[in-house]
């Protein structure tokens, strides 16, 4: 993989973010929430909406599965928000790198890690690692790199000759046919360094066939058996090249010495080199689910054709990489083998208590980025078994519209294969990752067979939004966290697990052992003052409240939102949440660089989802390509619920719902018909014109040209 520029789309929406604005007002023409006698609730629900919508955008690859949503349906003309989101995110995702395999770049901000992966871990975060920065230029600045500069002392040229250090870094002339670079000796063990990053420039290698080659404590020669060959470059761009020499079947034991061998042909060639050192793998193991989401979501909320043509063949090839990758076809599970990504600690404790670092282990796979998930990993299993459903929409939808002309492609899928799948990973999570001792589901079982069971529960939640637990298991999972079950051994019980008041501790058991080897003082911190242990992140209360709404029912989720909004109307009546968390109350915020308990603002964009609970909970709002869903589940104390604003495909839609109506007003003239479909039931059509047709399956199809507003009723 290559990556010549890296991403700064997270970096700036993080600073930008970090800034500490106070929201500007509200435009009138923002979606409004109604509820008869809910109306303070509504209006702090709107408040919240704004508060986190306003600077939503596209991040990390990783938030794809969650912000296209909010982003996409507030249909917001005043401020030009509308036009510029659907614009953003349809040219994020139509950008979104992906290598020559099919994986997904992360798109978080930059550093000397990765340029596809998670900013950190990077090199000198272990113990003796090996590299060197001749040049700073358009590098990050620190914490995410280095503070000093390396100089070629004590290198090794042949066939070359030094042309000293510029602003861009080392130069090399090549003087020779088969010049080489070697590295001074150092030693480190290649867990420690599956890949060598070289971010470098070259003018007239032309067909030079540029490789590493390495020596080790057991083999002290240089020799082809330890060679593996990288791309040539060519032009002025610095390109940063991640080269996974962990694939050569001798890239083990201990590394003490490497060069680069140009295999050039002719000489008088040049050659930039900007840094050279070793690298983790800190790529993520959901990038492909949360892209094939996203670009779903992305497609079925704008009947974007041309969005879709674009993206249908790389939202196949993300989901082969992930099927082939990771072995999934075989297994029915996510199952990681990259290096570091073992599911081990970077932690362990002898008998006597002492803590030793096993540098290289615990890598993190996803948004908890200190906490091991691999190798047997359910929560990247969890969003593969979202993502098999919603590239089945989507290929089913290509089959249905010839008119569409998407590509012929030999990597599409059957959609019925894939749900079929779906139900087989289904069936052995459920299985696999469940723990019957603890009554919940576990974040992986790692390569010596353990499980790390720390009550996280999150991925529970999302377990039961994403329809992957069973029945028996949602009941469980939310008699846990509603304190009617004890967990035995649990840090947090009953009561004390919304101890935050706006949503479920993260983790429910105190955590001092299973980390990446670089956080290396977790027992530094007091239990609920870091997000992944005891903490909590305020966006994944909307899965809380979807798991509740699903299992416990609309009256059971409207309590928890209640305790949610009164929380919020103290956090805006004290001055937003930097101020309510001033150290005058228990809660460290998180955020802009500092470690704490809570995610609320700043990089936590995900915030924004918990007002999406009232479109796609109490509402039941569901888009598809051809039209939506609708299954109004109301509390017994509200009348009904009405959300304007709703952009939708080409139109801007009011919707009216109680528990047996359903009323929709559209501004726009549209000429794409939707779909309506409805809870089971004999349900009636009143419109105003004659634009309304009742299909054989009970569902209605309405002609925006000849309606603007459609009543369905119930019996």
């Amino acid at each position: 993989m290559r990556c010549v520029v890296l991403s700064i789309a997270m970096l700036v929406l993080f600073q930008l973010s970090c800034k500490g604005e106070e929201p500007m007002t509200i435009p009138a023409d923002f979606p409004t929430f109604s509820v008869p006698g809910q109306e303070t609730q509504m209006l702090g629900l709107r408040e919240m909406f704004w508060l986190h919508n306003s600077r939503n955008g596209p991040g990390a690859t990783l938030w794809d599965q969650w912000m296209v949503s909010p982003g996409m349906w507030p249909a917001l003309d005043s401020t030009g928000y509308s036009e510029n989101s659907h614009a953003s995110w349809k040219r994020v995702l139509s950008n979104r790198n992906i290598d020559k395999d099919g994986y997904v770049s992360v798109h978080q901000h930059a550093s000397i890690a990765h340029p596809a992966g998670w900013p950190f871990p990077f090199w000198n975060q272990c113990k003796g690692s090996v590299g060197w920065h001749f040049s700073f230029k358009d590098t990050v600045g620190p914490p995410w790199r280095l503070d000093h500069l390396s100089k070629p002392d004590d290198w090794r040229l042949s066939g070359a000759e030094d042309l000293g250090i510029d602003e861009y870094g080392w130069n090399v002339k090549l003087t020779n046919p088969n010049a080489t670079v070697t590295a001074p000796a150092k030693t480190i063990n290649m867990l420690n360094a599956p890949f060598l990053q070289l971010r470098w420039r070259a003018e007239g290698l032309g067909d030079a066939q540029p490789y590493i080659e390495w020596t080790t404590s057991d083999q002290p020669r240089f020799s082809e058996q330890r060679r593996f060959y990288f791309d040539p470059v060519q032009g002025e761009t610095i390109v940063h090249d991640p080269i996974p020499v962990y694939k050569h079947p001798e890239w083990k034991g201990d590394l003490t010495r490497f060069r680069i061998g140009f295999r050039n042909a002719t000489p008088d060639a040049k050659v930039t080199i900007q840094a050279l050192f070793v690298q983790y793998d800190t790529r993520h193991d959901i990038n492909g689910q949360c892209f094939i989401r996203g670009c779903t979501n992305c497609f079925e909320w704008t009947r974007d054709i041309n969005f879709l043509r674009r993206n249908i063949n790389r939202m196949r090839t993300a989901m082969h990489f992930t099927m082939s990758e990771f072995d999934t076809l075989n297994r029915k599970y996510i199952y990681n083998t990259w290096v570091g990504h073992d599911g081990r600690s970077g932690l362990k404790y002898d008998e006597e208590g002492n803590k030793h670092i096993l540098w290289g282990h615990g890598v993190g796979d996803n948004y908890w980025d200190l906490v091991p998930f691999g190798a047997k990993d359910f929560y990247a299993t969890l969003l593969y078994y979202e993502s098999l459903q919603c590239l089945a929409r989507m290929e089913r939808a290509v089959r249905d519209n010839p008119q569409w002309n998407v590509p012929v492609s030999e990597s599409a899928f059957d959609p019925d294969m894939l749900l079929k799948h779906a139900a087989e990973v289904k069936a052995v999570a459920n299985k696999l990752f469940w723990n019957p001792k603890t009554g919940r589901f576990i974040p992986s079982i790692d390569m010596d067979g353990k499980i790390h069971d720390y009550g996280m529960t999150f991925i529970n939640t999302e377990a039961i939004y994403y329809d992957l637990a069973t029945p028996e298991h949602a009941k469980a999972i939310l008699s846990w966290l509603d304190g009617d079950r004890i967990v035995k051994g649990d840090t947090s019980t009953g009561a004390d697990i919304y101890h935050w008041r706006f949503a479920p501790r993260s983790t429910t058991k105190r955590n001092i052992e299973h980390y990446l080897w670089s956080w290396t003082a977790p027992e530094s911190i007091p239990w609920g003052g870091q997000v992944q242990d005891g903490g909590a992140v305020l966006g994944f209360s909307y899965h809380d409240l979807m798991a509740r709404l699903t299992i416990h029912g609309p009256d059971n989720a409207a309590q928890r939102l209640t305790e949610i909004m009164k929380w919020f109307a103290e956090v805006q009546a004290a001055g937003g949440y930097r101020a309510y968390y001033d150290g005058s109350r228990e809660g460290s915020l998180q955020g802009g660089g500092t470690a704490g308990g809570l995610g609320l603002d700043r990089e936590f964009i995900e915030s924004v989802l918990v007002p999406q609970v009232m479109i796609d909970g109490f509402m039941g709002f569901k888009p598809y390509s051809d039209g939506f869903s609708i299954n109004p589940r109301l509390p017994r104390d509200w009348p009904e619920l009405k959300i304007d604003r709703i952009r939708f495909h080409e139109s801007v839609l009011a919707i009216r719902v109680t528990n047996k109506e359903v009323e929709i007003t559209n501004d726009v003239r549209s000429d794409i018909p939707t779909i309506i479909r409805l809870p089971k039931g004999n349900w009636n059509a009143l419109a105003s014109g004659s634009g309304v047709e009742k299909l054989a399956d009970g569902s209605f199809k309405a002609d925006w040209r000849s309606c603007k507003s459609v009543k369905l009723v119930r019996d």
